[in-house]
Order: C-alpha cells, then sequence, then structure tokens
C-alpha cells in the first residue's frame, strides 16, 4: 500500500524524534474526521511545534531550514517585495545570488506561488523553509510604519494647507477610531511604531524650521521622522483632547493621560506639554497595561540580593528606600515589592506622582500639588486610615522625610525612592533634610540603588578587541588578568534595528542597615558612616555588579563605565 505525502511527513517527524506512533495515529484520525490538514491538527494539538513541522518538510523536501531568529535578515533585500506580496506568497527574499536568490517560504508546497515569485522577481529562485510565526515578526518588522509617518504628516500639511491653516476645532472630536482624518491616521501610526520597536516615550518636538519625532528605546533617544512644523498645531490639539486637557491654553505645562490600544494591546499614555518658542513640546511615556507587573527576578536583581530584599521589605515596620536618577527603574522596583506584599490580611496606602500601574487591593492616591494634595499631606491622612505598609512615591522635601520616619516609628512599614547616586548616600540626604541621626538608625532597614543597562542583541552579538581606555577601566576592578573575561558588543541587525543593544536590565546594589552602621548614623557622622558602608559593600557594590555583566558578555564597558561615572569609585 503507497504512503501518502501526508504520512510522509508524520513518518519523518517520528524519525527525527519529534513524534510518536501513537500521537501521530490520533492526529491522523482527527485530520479525517475534520478535514484539516495534518500539519495544522498536529501544532494545534502542541503535539509537535511549529519550528520542528517546518523542519521535517524541510528534510522530506530535501531544501534547507533556516531560523529568521539567527539570521541577518537585510531589510533591503526583503524589500524586493512590497508588503503585500511578501504576505500573499509567505515569501522573504533573504538573499542575492547573482543569478539568482534564495528565498524562505513558509508554504514550500506551494508550486504555483514559486513559480509566481520567479516571475516576479525575474530570477529563478532557491527555495528555504521558514515558520509561520518567524515569517510574521520578520514582516512586522521589516515593513514597519516609519515611511508612513512620513506620507501621514505630509497628508496632515497638505489637509491644513487646503484649509489655509485654520484648524477647525470641532472635528478634532472625531473617535480615535477615525481613520479618515490624516491626524488621526499619523497619531495611530507613531503609536504602532512606537509600541512594535519597544520604545518607553515618544518626544514630538517643534523647531523652527522642522516638526522631530523621536523614540526612547532601551533609555536612548532616536529619531523617526522630521516634517514641515505646520501640523505641529494640529498633533498639539489632537493630543489635548484626547487627554481631557484645555486647547485653549498653550502658555503653561499639563499633564494628562490617554488609553489606547494597538492590535491586543492596551497603552496607558502619561502626557506632558510643555510650551517652547516654536509651539508646545509633548512627551508621552507608554506603560503597557498587558504585560502585568515586571517581577524582581525577571528586572534582573540576583539571587543573593532578591533575598535579601525579600527578607526587608517582610519587616513589620521601617523604612526601606531605592535610590537612583530618573528612569532607572526605581518605580517598578517599588511596584515588585507591592507584588510580594499584596496580600488580603495587609492594608497598603501608596501616594504617587503619578500612578503608572493599578493594582487591584490597593488603595492608590495621586498627588495633586495644585491643590495642596502633596506628599506629605497624604501621609498624615493615611495614618488615620489605619494602615500596614505605606509606599510614598519620593521622599522629596524635609516635612515628607520626617512624617515617613514617624510612621515607621509607630509600626507602619514605608517604601519609597530617593534621589541619591548610590545606596551609600541615602543615609546621608536624610540627614541632610533635617531627619535626626537617631531617627535614621532607628528606622531605616536598607537601601537598593539601582540603573538601568542596555543588553546586548543576541542575534548580532560578536567578540570584539576594547579600546586602550575600556581595558584601563576594566583593570582598575579587576585586575591585570583578563583572559576569563569575554569581550562583546552588537555589530547590529535587522532584530535590534541596527542598534546592537535589545533590550535593558537592572543593576542593582544593596546596603543593609547593620548594627555598626546604625550606631554611626546615629551620632550623625556621614562621612564616616559612607566610608564604613562602602567596606561593607565590597564587591557587591553596583559598579562590580555591572561589570560581571560586562565579564559574561551581556553588555558592553561603554554601558558599565556610564554607571561608573555617576557614582564616587
Amino acid at each position: 500500500m503507497a504512503v501518502t505525502k501526508t504520512e510522509q511527513i508524520g513518518f519523518s517527524l517520528i524519525k527525527q524524534g519529534y513524534l510518536t506512533q501513537e500521537r501521530l495515529n490520533e492526529a491522523l484520525a482527527e485530520q479525517k474526521r475534520t478535514g484539516r490538514m495534518l500539519g495544522r491538527v498536529l501544532v494545534e494539538n502542541n503535539y509537535v511545534t511549529e519550528e520542528q513541522m517546518a523542519k521535517a518538510i524541510a528534510a522530506q523536501q530535501g531544501i534547507p531550514f533556516i531560523d529568521l531568529r539567527r539570521y541577518d535578515v537585510a531589510p533591503e533585500m526583503v524589500r524586493i517585495l512590497t508588503e503585500v506580496q511578501a504576505r500573499r506568497f509567505r515569501a522573504i527574499i533573504l538573499e542575492d545570488r547573482g543569478d539568482s536568490y534564495l528565498v524562505g517560504l513558509a508554504d514550500p508546497s506551494n508550486l504555483r506561488a514559486q513559480d509566481e515569485l520567479s516571475s516576479l522577481v525575474g530570477r529563478p529562485i532557491y527555495i528555504s523553509v521558514i515558520t509561520n510565526d518567524q515569517f510574521n515578526k520578520t514582516v512586522d518588522k521589516i515593513y514597519r510604519k516609519t515611511d508612513q509617518l512620513g506620507e501621514y504628516a505630509n497628508e496632515v500639511k497638505r489637509e491644513l494647507e487646503r484649509e489655509r491653516g485654520v484648524v477647525d476645532f470641532s472635528q478634532m472630536n472625531l473617535s480615535i477610531d477615525d481613520i479618515d482624518a490624516p491626524v488621526i491616521k499619523l497619531l495611530q501610526t507613531i503609536f504602532e511604531e512606537a509600541v512594535q520597536m519597544r520604545a518607553s516615550d515618544i518626544h514630538i518636538e517643534p523647531e523652527e524650521k522642522k516638526l522631530v519625532v523621536r523614540f526612547r528605546i532601551d533609555g536612548v533617544l532616536h529619531p523617526q521622522v522630521e516634517t514641515d512644523p505646520k501640523i505641529s498645531p494640529a498633533l498639539t490639539v489632537r493630543l489635548k483632547l484626547l487627554a481631557g486637557l484645555d486647547i485653549a491654553e498653550k502658555r503653561l505645562p499639563m499633564d494628562g493621560r490617554i488609553s489606547v490600544r494597538t492590535g491586543t494591546q492596551r497603552i496607558d499614555i502619561r502626557m506632558s506639554t510643555v510650551p517652547t518658542q516654536f509651539g508646545e513640546s509633548i512627551v508621552m511615556r507608554l506603560l503597557s497595561q498587558g504585560k502585568g507587573l515586571l517581577d524582581l527576578e525577571s528586572s534582573g536583581m540576583p539571587t543573593d540580593l532578591l533575598s535579601k530584599f525579600d527578607s526587608t521589605i517582610k519587616s513589620p515596620h521601617g523604612i526601606v528606600l531605592v535610590t537612583g536618577p530618573t528612569g532607572c527603574g526605581k518605580t517598578t522596583t517599588l511596584y515588585g515589592a507591592l507584588e510580594i506584599l499584596n496580600q488580603r490580611n495587609v492594608k497598603i496606602l501608596t501616594c504617587e506622582d503619578p500612578v503608572e500601574y493599578r493594582i487591584a487591593g490597593i488603595c492608590q492616591v495621586q498627588v495633586n500639588e495644585k491643590i495642596d494634595l502633596t506628599f506629605a499631606r497624604m501621609l498624615r491622612a493615611f495614618l488615620r486610615q489605619d494602615p500596614d505598609i505605606l509606599l510614598v512615591g519620593e521622599i522629596r522635601d524635609q516635612e515628607t522625610a520626617h512624617i515617613a520616619a514617624r510612621a515607621a516609628m509607630t509600626g507602619h512599614l514605608v517604601l519609597s525612592t530617593l534621589h541619591t547616586n548610590d545606596a551609600v548616600s541615602a543615609p546621608s540626604r536624610l540627614l541632610d533634610m533635617g531627619v535626626p541621626g537617631y531617627m535614621i538608625a532607628s528606622t531605616l532597614l536598607g537601601v537598593v540603588s539601582q540603573r538601568l543597562l542596555r543588553v546586548i542583541c543576541t542575534y548580532c552579538s560578536e567578540s570584539y578587541h576594547p579600546s586602550h581606555e575600556e581595558l584601563e577601566w576594566v583593570k582598575h576592578f579587576l585586575g591585570d588578568d583578563l583572559s576569563q573575561v569575554d569581550f562583546r558588543h552588537g555589530k547590529g541587525c535587522s532584530r535590534c534595528n541596527g542598534i546592537g543593544f535589545s533590550g535593558r536590565t537592572g543593576v542593582f546594589e544593596m546596603l543593609e542597615m547593620t548594627t555598626q552602621l546604625s550606631a554611626t548614623i546615629h551620632r550623625g557622622d556621614p562621612i564616616q558612616f559612607e566610608q564604613e558602608a562602602r567596606e561593607h559593600l565590597g564587591n557587591n557594590s553596583i559598579e562590580r555588579r555591572a561589570l560581571n555583566l560586562v565579564a559574561t558578555g551581556q553588555t558592553t564597558i561603554a554601558e558599565a563605565m556610564t554607571i561608573a561615572s555617576s557614582v564616587e569609585i
């Protein structure tokens, strides 16, 4: 009895160890019953993965399988096909071989598509197999909306010119779903592009001769589009309407929030406007509500430090501080602590500026200094609410510091942030704020200092020889023997948009208040305290932990040096 092509695929999966005969029989029976293709049955029932199926098809047909996650896809090569053509044929052009092209196909059995592709590009094509999932991700990344930003911006400009520069405010009340309005299409594209590129912030900046849109990706700003400044008022008005702000007020800074949905993701946007010489500058912080809170382990906090931090925040009373510059992830660390502490038998109150993520089971208050709803005032009110745990977004003045210390002394656990360069400077900062040494000694449990470092893209990571300056800096910490250090950097690829980095990880140090350290700060001697604290940290300092990431090839020396330049060595 002849074996069908479908059964051959099944046998190929069994031969490669991806599938058992029992599972194949079940899938064949379901295929016969439902009429669906065998491959879909196997993948949807989780009998095999999509990648295993693609490898089996490649082996059966004698053609290569290409893993696009590890292939340096050239965008200019892919764009030989338009996005419509690529999606129609489920094909990506991977390599120019002179008289032919290497093409990745998600469905290599479609011979008609192969003939049409060959005719379309005017050359013979050689086929390789790729997975559907990797095809979709690659196409989404390559055919990003960057070009559309410029097109939509020009469309807005043309529309304004038709209206002779007059913005019709009544039309600005259109729903965000109104895709016919050029301004709306431009904004939608900006949001979609920002989410696609993992941007944390969108900057819309009017200049004298152009309007610049920039995205902050992994802590670094990248220009996206430059267009005519005439469209700036239309964008500003539309964004203000979405955020519920006064469109007539152009002289004062304003803050608002917007919620949008791009695909299946809901994004909360925190918007800030500032009047400048050439119009209002707008910065939007993107907060994805679909991903949930980042747990502390995923943030990069090492196991030894995580254990200490977990033990400290579970103390019945006292103060735990997180320090570092703006944008280093302090709030994320505090939210991670709240996720651990949030239990039904615990009363948690927070006052934040602003409330970035909403957490079920916790009472969160937005600070509003315009109506005198300050951190200090909220702390005093909180103490009458019978709380167990208090989170103060930031200790920024003497009054807040005093109330937080008194709350800790009266049986409450207080979590907060402080702007200092490192952990050992935090008690000295509290002394500067006028908190007595005895109160700091009796309430402060520990201080975490943190930074965010960019991580080298795993797809284009390669070894390199550091510069003389970089080597001298590393030797200052690790000594002259660097034979065990794997120096790497990212050369830039389509996966990381040519940057060489993809994502960030936290780098932490934690100072636990020992009996000796408490005694020193009790005497009010900050210089002696900092000396003892640095000795106590030893090799667990933040710069040494950053060097560990360099030594293991996770980040570059230049990234680690940014930490050392902002702390005392």
